[in-house]
């Protein structure tokens, strides 16, 4: 599985290991010309069809094929000619990641349904660690119910929010892959690229698929990659995973079950009292969507001799990779707010919990490093969130993060630090993590006065509205009023 968004190369200025080459140039790497290979270089064999095929699609599915596996492989290139969906063959990812789920993990353990003791462990685990929770946070439980999932079911579940990830730039990179072309070629093309279309919509199937199959395979809750997966309200563990998590740790299994599951019901706390940040989180891909664009001057050069009564010149042109995405100012900009949004999220959890477990839990400790060194080593969830969306989250951030929360709370106490997530506008910045002290001890701006002020200055009695709905409230946020806090107010944030 390719480690770079959909199959296209990362900026130049800003390379996978920091010298100018691809980790894998079999799959989705530059070529001599600094571009990938084809546009759809990322995108592997398809499971089961044998041959690596990187540099071409077909060459993946028909390479050193064995004979028996031609009726299948003729049977999916079918499929991917007749897709007329969106950006992404959704029904084609689910089917990859539940293959992909069945093989198992590289160290043999296999998916399994959920007995009725796992499922009451995890009940009693996460009932348990909202109760903790309630001492150390000003949000209150965002659990309304608590389930056990098997790799499979976490696959059926978590979908949902992979397309409302994936979709937007995998329309983007189809969209800009549309309009390099000449106006004068773009009747003649009409069917090539109708073909494209459906078979990128079939490779974006199948990278994803493949990748949130093996992502089952190692997340242990809905809340891994710091956003909220699965459906509103439910806090989700994996038996399976959980147990494989804690086997060589030297942990007693109850702890580190209860330890992640603080984490969990963490997350779910602040996904439903918080009512902009989904969508701030989700709005910040789609900011790095929009900031796609391709780079004109390879295909204007190589259609420049081209013969527009010969279509097989032009697909051949098409296929040698004249799609390399620009680092535009728009996509740095968005994968730079998602990144700090990521890291205050992931460091707020951090901060909370450990603060729940380190006087209950003996392994608090050792337990909140392990979980540390996974995301600073480029664990599953990095890697699976990379190649769909393009970005790396720094672990120095989310480190940093972490100590800035618990500075608000020694300075503001629980209630001042939570009340910061009433605006995103309140916020720390990326530069608040370099200065933790200077931003904890800053006054904040209480937004309620700036919209009097704003509703006075404008004199329209609905600012006040139009301000909620991009802020931080609107009719629908759970315990909310739109007048946001200054960071003080003991009942702001709730």
């Amino acid at each position: 599985m390719s480690d770079t968004p959909f199959g296209f190369g990362l900026p130049p200025e800003e390379p996978e290991d920091g010298d100018g080459k691809k980790k894998d140039p079999a799959g989705g790497g530059q070529g001599s010309g600094g571009g990938p290979s084809n546009p759809f270089g990322g995108f592997g064999a398809l499971p089961g069809m044998g041959g690596a095929g990187g540099d071409n699609p077909f060459a993946a599915m028909f390479g050193a094929m064995n004979p028996n596996d031609l009726g299948a492989a003729f049977q999916q290139l079918g499929q991917m000619l007749s897709y007329e969906g969106g950006p992404v063959n959704w029904d084609m990812a689910k089917d990859i990641a539940r293959q992909t789920v069945a093989q198992g993990t590289s160290d043999g353990t296999k998916d399994s349904s959920v007995g009725a003791a796992e499922r009451s462990a995890v009940e009693e685990a996460v009932r348990l660690a909202d109760h903790w929770l309630d001492g150390v946070t000003s949000l209150p439980s965002g659990a309304t119910t608590s389930v056990a999932w098997s790799r499979a079911e976490w696959v059926e579940a978590t979908l949902p929010a992979w397309q409302q990830l994936v979709d937007p730039v995998a329309e983007r990179v189809g969209t800009a892959m549309g309009e390099v072309l000449p106006e004068e070629m773009q009747a003649m093309a009409g069917p090539l690229i109708g073909m494209m279309r459906s078979m990128g919509g079939a490779m974006f199937g199948q990278q994803i698929g493949q990748a949130i199959g093996v992502l089952a395979g190692e997340v242990v809750g809905s809340t891994d990659i710091g956003l909220p997966l699965g459906p509103v309200g439910k806090a989700a563990l994996l038996p399976v995973n959980i147990e494989a998590f804690g086997k060589d740790l030297g942990v007693d299994a109850n702890e580190v079950r209860l330890y992640l599951a603080l984490r969990e019901a963490a997350h779910q706390r602040l996904f439903a009292h918080v009512p902009w940040l989904r969508s701030h989180l989700f709005g910040a891909v789609e900011g790095y969507a929009r900031g796609i664009t391709v780079d004109t001057s390879k295909l204007e050069e190589a259609v420049g001799g081209l013969d527009p009564s010969n279509p097989e010149q032009l697909q051949e042109a098409l296929q040698q990779g004249m799609f390399q995405p620009e680092d535009t100012p728009a996509q740095k900009a968005a994968l730079a707010r998602l990144e700090t949004a990521l890291a205050l999220v992931e460091g707020w959890v951090d901060a909370v919990v450990h603060e729940a477990a380190k006087p209950r839990l003996t392994s608090a400790d050792a337990l909140r490093e392990t979980l540390r060194r996974r995301r600073a080593s480029g664990g599953p969830a990095e890697q699976t969130f990379a190649t769909l969306v393009g970005m790396h989250m720094r672990p120095r951030r989310l480190r940093d993060a972490s100590r800035l929360w618990a500075s608000l709370t020694d300075a503001r106490g629980h209630e001042g630090r939570d009340g910061l997530w009433e605006h995103p506008d309140m916020l720390p910045t990326a530069q608040d993590l370099d200065d933790p002290d200077g931003f904890v001890h800053r006054e904040h701006m209480d937004f309620s006065e700036l919209d009097k002020m704003l509703g006075e200055a404008a004199g329209k009695p609905d600012l006040k509205k139009k301000t909620d709905d991009q802020g931080s409230t609107g009719a629908d946020g759970p315990g909310t009023d739109g007048t946001g806090t200054d960071g003080t107010d003991p009942e702001g944030g709730k």
